[in-house]
């Protein structure tokens, strides 16, 4: 019997989640987010889809890690890893950023004949108290980070974040991926320093559970094109075609930027860096993308985005299992990107005029803070305020801020299905780099010899 393969699905179900989403969308109006047609729709997808992915996020990255680090018997090589690894993402992320700011000042989206929107202030104008409401909360929460800045810096936020006051509520929590990693980290090379037969049996135990992890998100992406589909009906249903339409200038320019990033800059850096085919690459990640494309979560779709990159490309335990997790939590190229881009938006839509020192600040900031505040709900949003209020806006128009920042939060969901995608598809090129300048021979579709070369290779 003819059977569809999983990313076929995927992309079918997809396609039948945005006809279905404009279809309600165009009977119920802006009355369609509160029928039980999209309840049923957010049901299927955030609620049965995500929650089955984040179920297994935690036990999956713990002993991805340790079994990766531990399951080799010795702990040589992995500060060579980690450098790599982190040059990686400030190299990408950096370009990305320097992407989008060249975007937004080519076809500055904010700007007709020079001057800030007519259309698009007379709509936010129109809107104002409900998008300054929206740009509020995300300013709480700015403001909010804002009130005890560590004092060194994001570097010092992101080791405190890193180190848990209590390691059972920080194993229990998605939201502290970077307590998880460093607790991860610390028992693998406590399991190595310890001998005897009790310590290779809990290192087995650990590796035999990273193996039922991975075969139980297998049985989860079987529910995949229902979840894509509720999730897409979901989104799509509750973005209106005329604000669509007022704000199609700027998706456009972030699409774009997005696009140069994914589509030019990655697959150049694999093949040059890499010497690996791109279009097989993106063959091998495929349902990964699908997947991160409608959850617009990073750490929701970790789990298939290892189980990709080790099944399909190849990339072996060790690599894997260390790039991936730290990726989904501080790599974040379309974030930084989109970042920019935001920033810049506002400042034309309201009518001030950024120098190359205001516009350089962004890029150091836009690099920092999507970093600096990647466990924070609506993470971009938050660090768009943060850059603001440091760079561009005074008190005086602090209000036009707001009602800015909450009109882009109107078309935040589809955006951030994009940067999403982008920020995937970053960590696995970059485990792919990483892998082929640890020596490793990725074979794509065939991970099984690749691992069993890669145990010979350390032997």
């Amino acid at each position: 019997m003819f059977k569809l393969k999983l990313h076929w699905q995927i992309l079918i179900a997809l396609v039948f989640g945005v006809i279905a989403g404009t279809l309600i969308q165009r009977e119920f109006g802006l009355e369609a987010k509160d029928t039980v047609y999209v309840g049923i729709l957010k049901f299927f997808g955030n609620t049965v889809f995500i929650g089955l992915l984040k179920m297994v996020i935690v036990p999956l990255i713990f002993s991805s890690i340790v079994a990766g680090i531990a399951g080799r018997k010795n702990s040589r090589g992995f500060g060579r890893l980690g450098l790599k690894t982190l040059g990686y993402y400030l190299l990408t992320s950096s370009v990305a950023i320097l992407i989008g700011l060249s975007v937004v000042n080519l076809m500055k989206p904010g700007l007709i004949d020079g001057q800030p929107n007519p259309e698009l202030v007379k709509f936010m104008s129109e809107n104002s108290e409900e998008f300054e409401k929206k740009g509020a909360s995300v300013g709480k929460d700015a403001t909010g980070l804002q009130e005890k800045p560590h004092p060194l810096g994001v570097v010092g936020s992101l080791i405190e974040r890193m180190i848990p006051e209590n390691v059972f509520e920080s194993a229990s929590d998605n939201g502290s991926m970077l307590s998880l990693i460093f607790i991860s980290i610390i028992t693998a090379f406590g399991l190595l320093s310890l001998q005897g037969p009790t310590i290779e049996a809990v290192t087995d135990l650990i590796i035999g559970v990273n193996k039922l992890m991975i075969k139980i998100t297998g049985w989860i992406m079987k529910l995949a094109p229902l979840g894509v589909f509720g999730l897409m009906g979901w989104t799509i249903s509750q973005t209106g075609p005329s604000f669509l339409l007022s704000m199609s200038k700027y998706m456009i320019a972030v699409i774009l930027a997005l696009g140069i990033h994914f589509f030019i800059v990655l697959p150049l850096m694999i093949f040059f860096l890499a010497k690996v085919n791109p279009i097989k690459h993106f063959y091998a990640m495929k349902e990964a993308l699908l997947t991160s494309f409608s959850t617009a979560s990073s750490s929701a779709t970790l789990p298939v985005t290892l189980k990709c990159l080790q099944q399909n490309a190849g990339v072996s335990k060790r690599v894997s299992s260390f790039v991936l997790p730290l990726g989904a939590t501080v790599n974040m190229d379309g974030t930084a990107l989109y970042e920019c881009v935001a920033v810049l938006f506002i400042g034309q839509v309201m009518g001030v005029t950024l120098d190359f020192s205001a516009q350089l600040s962004i890029v150091i900031l836009a690099l920092l803070t999507s970093i600096g505040v990647a466990g924070v709900p609506s993470a971009s949003l938050v660090a768009i305020v943060i850059i603001l209020q440091n760079v561009v806006v005074t008190d005086a128009k602090l209000d036009g801020a707001l009602a800015a920042i909450g009109a882009i939060y109107a078309v935040d969901r589809i955006l951030d299905m994009c940067r999403t995608s982008v920020n995937v598809f970053s960590d696995s090129c970059g485990a792919v780099i990483i892998a082929k300048s640890e020596g490793e021979e990725l074979l794509f579709g065939g991970a099984d010899s690749v691992l069993s070369r890669s145990l010979k290779s350390e032997k």
